[in-house]
């Protein structure tokens, strides 16, 4: 079985943090969430990562990602562009966005042969999550079904003080397995310390119950899961440019819930009790300095990470 190879996602726009935070150090010798997340990938087994992004980042991840983490592993790079879409699709007037995280993975699909894991490039998420779905992929393979996981957190562990988040929000059964999953795009804190979603631009509220398992897209596939994602593109592209055509974006946890729906795949949620550190908003960013260096002082990581 080959090696799980580890995809980070870092071409998005970082639109509500106002700048490119994949970018921002957040380390006291200068790391960025990424060095953290690389170094858990490392010690975890893994040796061999791709990371998504613009092209025009390419000179600046090679040197702040490349020179560092990329003399431990092999790093290479792949690049999301609006533009990569199937035959006889065209990008509508106006659309800057890119197409939303399954279009990430699929920028990959010519790179990798084999299982593979997927995560955020602005998202902390610990020790332990990086070694469960590195174990799994590596003990596990498609038969009747196909067999992926994901990383599971419970829901008041992933959330800012500042603002809203987008989270799929879960339903398991009893022997730990993804029976559905929703895209929620706005969920925050309410005053009574609550937490709560809207889809209606916070004209009403629906409450979510702590505890509640989420995805911070921290996923674990085998090869199958980019044919499907390639197949089902062009159906998602037919309805985005019908409802949302400078918006709409192709989820991975949308295309996974079709796939459970379908009978056509199980899910392993891989339960993790640590807390998200991530920077969506530029205040979120003294909270993270002050997580990571607090794991420092406890010896979890080294004071200079690639040192």
């Amino acid at each position: 079985m080959r090696e799980p190879i580890l995809v980070i996602m870092a071409a998005g726009m970082g639109s509500r943090y106002g700048g490119l935070k994949q970018m921002d150090p957040v380390g006291s010798a200068g790391e960025l969430i990424i060095d953290f997340s690389l170094y858990d990938a490392y010690l975890a087994g893994f040796k061999e990562v791709i990371c998504v992004i613009k092209k025009e980042l390419e000179a600046d991840f090679r040197e702040l990602i490349g020179n560092k983490a990329g003399k431990h592993l092999n790093i290479r790079y792949a690049f999301q562009d609006l533009h990569d879409l199937p035959e006889g699709y065209s990008v509508p007037v106006g659309r800057e966005k890119p197409w939303g995280t399954c279009h990430a993975v699929l920028s990959c699909r010519d790179m990798i042969d084999g299982p593979f894991a997927v995560i955020n490039a602005d998202d902390y998420y610990g020790t332990g999550a990086f070694q469960s779905v590195y174990e799994y992929l590596c003990n596990t393979k498609d038969d009747e079904k196909y067999r992926y996981c994901m990383v599971g957190y419970n829901i008041e562990n992933t959330l800012t003080e500042n603002g809203t988040v987008a989270r799929g929000v879960c339903n398991t059964s009893e022997d730990g397995f993804l029976t559905g999953i929703v895209e929620r795009t706005k969920i925050k804190w309410m005053e009574d310390k609550t937490i709560a979603y809207t889809e209606d631009d916070g004209n009403t509220w629906a409450d979510i119950p702590r505890g509640t398992p989420v995805s911070m897209n921290f996923w674990g596939f085998s090869r199958s899961m980019m044919d499907e994602i390639a197949r089902r593109f062009p159906s998602f592209l037919d309805k985005a440019f019908l409802e949302n055509p400078l918006k709409g974006e192709y989820y991975l946890p949308l295309a996974v819930d079709d796939l459970l729906k379908e009978g056509a795949a199980t899910v392993k949620v891989l339960k993790s009790q640590d807390k998200w550190y991530g920077v969506t908003y530029k205040e979120d960013k003294q909270m993270v300095v002050d997580s990571l260096q607090a794991l420092k002082d406890k010896g979890f990581y080294p004071e200079k990470i690639w040192g």
